[in-house]
Formats: C-alpha cells, structure tokens, sequence
C-alpha cells in the first residue's frame, strides 16, 4: 500500500475496514494477515498455547517468499517497500564509520533481510535464527554462506553480548512468552537491540488476536506501548528512535490508537 492510499485510508477507518474484509475473503490464503478475531481475556493462555507453534508450519515459507520476491525484486529497480525502508532507517541510525558490525535477526524467516542490507549496502554481518526448521531450511537454500539456526527467541542458544546489534523481526507479536523473547534480545546483544514492525495499542490494555497469516491460524500480540517500553528498560534496553509504519484509531474506544513501529534501543547498564 502506498504512503497516500494510507494517508488517505486513516481518514475513513470504516472504509479501511471493508476494504480489509473484501481482500481477507478473496485472498486470505496470500495474505500476510488476515481474518482478525480478538481473544477473549478469559481463553487468552489457552489460545496462545494451541497457537504457539503456528509459525511452525511448512505451508508458511514458501508462501512468504513468493510475496518477498517481489518485494525484493521492486526494491532492487529502486521502488521504495515501507517495511524495507523503516528496517534500513533505524540501521542507519546506529551506523558508524568504525567498520563493519555483526547483527543477529531473531526470527528471520528466509533470512531476506540479509538481501535487503546488501542492496543498501549496509556494514553489517548478518546472522539468522527462527523458530521454524522449514524457515530455516528454505533460508539455507537461498544463503547458503549465511549462518543460519534453529532457535526458540525465549531461549538463544548464544552466549552474553555475542552480537553488536539484534533485531527482533518481527516475531514478538507471536510470542506468548513475549517478556522472556525481550531478555534474551538483551543479553545476547552487546550495543543495540531493534524490534522490527511491533504492533502496539494507545490507551488499551495488551490486545490478543486469532488471525490468518497466509492461510494458517496463528495468534498476533497487540502491546500496550507503555508497558512494552517499560519492559525494554527493565532488560538495560533504552529506547532512542521510534519509526511508525502506521497509526490508526481504534474504532470501538474513543481516544484510543493502533500502530505498527519499529523501535531502536541502546543497551545500557542499568539492569534492575
């Protein structure tokens, strides 16, 4: 979606809305989300444990990758994509003239966010880890000179401070666990930590969703941004840059908000 359609979107949510439910009926199965139903508080352990490993499936990376070909193949010809763009921004804000850094991306899917530092000709050294083999195996197909890993984000098998930067991909918002994802973030980076394209809430508590993330069910996280910036300090992680890829009222609660932002942290000593 373009930066206009968006703009001109958040004006009429309730046509934003039926424009998702048109493109969820039709194109669910191709869709990176799609058919939202929120939790109830009361099923929310139940559900988040049933879903857990939905991320797991083998339908899932093949069907990714088809849409981030192109994506990529777009960026390449010089196209903007947000997502891409926001990841690059906050890289470049840590960027320095001392050489080159290593980055660890948890949750890295094919790892194509490898491809995406390379086009911007970013000095980083990339490294991979993701909760799902066939991720993982399908990542080792397209980079086979990238390490890549089999790892739960709750527990690295990494030790203290390996890497200068760690990137939280975009896996946050599936993990039930998600507190314990965040420690590990910050015990296995050594000077700053990103998480990518975090959904958060203004105003609300914590919100839990079902939804369909290219045909398969699996759970989706909305943050309060409060606590979840809290929690960032909790672990030594301070929060130096914000970049929002969209904010839009929430249509049931007066005066409270949705985003998606990705959020660069620099690691400092104060672990409580």
């Amino acid at each position: 979606m373009t930066a206009s359609l968006r703009k001109i979107l958040s004006r009429f949510p309730r046509l934003k809305q039926f424009l998702r439910k048109v493109h969820q009926r039709f194109f669910s199965r191709s869709s990176v989300s799609s058919s939202y139903e929120q939790i109830q508080v009361s099923r929310v352990d139940e559900e988040t444990s049933r879903l857990r490993s939905s991320w797991q499936s083998e339908l899932l990376p093949a069907r990714q990758r088809e849409l981030v070909e192109r994506q990529l193949a777009e960026y390449r010809r010089g196209k903007s994509i947000d997502v891409f763009d926001v990841m690059v921004f906050a890289l470049q804000k840590i960027t320095t003239q001392s050489g080159r850094r290593s980055l660890l991306e948890v949750g890295c899917s094919s790892a194509f966010y490898s491809e995406v530092l390379k086009i911007k000709q970013l000095p980083f050294v990339y490294s991979g880890c993701d909760y799902s083999p066939a991720f993982i195996d399908l990542g080792r197909k397209y980079h086979p000179d990238i390490p890549l890993s089999v790892q739960d984000a709750t527990a690295l098998n990494f030790g203290d401070e390996v890497f200068d930067v760690v990137v939280s991909g975009c896996c946050l918002l599936h993990i039930p666990e998600f507190e314990k994802a965040i420690a590990e973030t910050a015990r296995v980076a050594k000077e700053f930590a990103i998480f990518h394209r975090t959904p958060v809430v203004e105003g609300l508590p914590h919100q839990y969703f079902r939804k369909q993330a290219y045909g398969v069910e699996t759970v989706e996280i909305h943050f309060n941004e409060m606590e979840l910036l809290d929690m960032f300090r909790r672990y030594s992680l301070e929060c130096i840059d914000t970049f929002t890829l969209s904010r839009e009222p929430d249509p049931a609660t007066a005066g409270a908000w949705h985003a998606n932002r990705t959020y660069v942290c620099r690691k400092t000593n104060n672990a409580s």
